[in-house]
């Protein structure tokens, strides 16, 4: 079970703190601070003491077994190697900085270098980036790579929030997001009916679950378990490794099919850290960072069928409806949030790119 989210306030002091006693823990000279970069790294000297090592803080919700967790892992290895020790990779899983949403504002104002980010959750510094979070909009994880890594398709809208203090790197594999409740298996949108699911915050989401027969209610993952418990939410929507990782068959043994989304988990930068880079350093991140990104979908299946059966070996039932009854449920959501040309555009390139 994961700690609640705490307020933004909280979370930079508590990482302020923490900084602070790791730099007087050190027996190596440390300074805060990057060029360029605000405060989104901490510099330690080698052994040599010849090359200081920026370290880039990375927040991220999901546990250590995770496999975005494990390619980061070795990004952070490969990119220490190519920049000759300049660079280093941080992880913070488990939500400790804090929920998705806080840990943008952190990436944002330079208290932390990167965070792994639900595509919903971009929907409100951009309206576009609801085009890759719509239901069905995806016909397999295939057909979602071929997109999201495209940057014919992509580099206009990952630029598009530099403005605003980051920039989309690029896009992990987020699995394919179903229905799970404590009630009973899910055939139909009137099986949804009065349950509360809970859901990542944006409206399309919110519309999305309403199509389907629920009511999304939005909140942060670490609060889920205990939500469920108590009977603040009935179930939840994420694929099988969160459900598995976080012991939400515990509490909700009905995962339903529904295959309703497939939304991406970008990483994203404080655009001044990147903009600090040099050309060469800034070209090893981004080729290594291509690599973890197909590393990470290798991980993925091999994952998901470990996590399925260690959730029905904790009494998980699954089940398959009929998924055509949602694809027709949610056809009015499309109409109502492709209402700008780009999104219009942009939704058309990822249909004409299903091979």
């Amino acid at each position: 079970m994961k700690k609640r989210g705490k307020s933004l306030f909280a979370i930079v002091t508590a990482f302020a703190m923490a900084t602070m006693l790791a730099a007087c823990a050190s027996n190596n000279p440390t300074s805060t601070g990057v060029g360029g970069g605000g405060t989104t790294g901490t510099g330690t000297e080698t052994g040599t003491g010849s090359v200081q090592t920026q370290v880039l803080k990375v927040a991220f919700n999901q546990p250590e077994n995770h496999p975005q967790f494990k390619a980061m892992v070795e990004f952070g290895e490969k990119l220490k190697e190519r920049t000759g020790g300049a660079y280093s990779i941080e992880m913070y899983p488990n939500e400790l900085l804090g929920a998705q949403r806080e840990t943008i504002e952190l990436v944002q104002s330079g208290t932390i270098a990167m965070s792994i980010v639900a595509g919903s959750l971009m929907e409100n510094f951009n309206p576009d980036f609801v085009v890759f979070n719509l239901p069905y909009v995806f016909n397999s994880k295939e057909h979602q790579m071929s997109v999201l890594n495209n940057q014919e398709i992509v580099s206009d809208l990952y630029k598009s929030t530099e403005a605003q203090g980051m920039t989309v790197l690029g896009a992990f594999h987020g699995g394919v997001r179903n229905v799970y409740n404590k009630t009973k298996p899910i055939e139909t949108p009137e099986d949804l009916n009065g349950l509360k699911i809970r859901i990542i915050e944006s409206d399309t989401n919110i519309k999305m679950m309403s199509y389907m027969g629920g009511t999304g209610t939005p909140m942060g993952q670490g609060e889920v378990y205990t939500a469920i418990q108590s009977g603040v939410l009935d179930g939840g929507e994420n694929n099988e490794l969160i459900y598995a990782n976080l012991k939400h068959v515990e509490i909700a043994p009905y995962y339903s099919y529904t295959k309703h989304l497939m939304i991406p988990d970008y990483l994203i930068i404080n655009t001044s850290l990147l903009n600090s880079m040099s050309d060469e350093h800034r070209t090893a991140f981004l080729e290594e960072f291509s690599k973890a990104i197909d590393r990470e979908v290798e991980l993925w299946d091999a994952d998901v069928e470990a996590a399925k059966q260690a959730a029905e070996a904790a009494g998980a039932k699954f089940n398959e409806p009929d998924i055509t009854i949602f694809q027709n449920a949610v056809k009015p959501l499309l109409d109502e949030k492709l209402t700008s040309d780009n999104a219009k555009a942009l939704y058309q390139k990822v249909r004409d790119a299903v091979q």
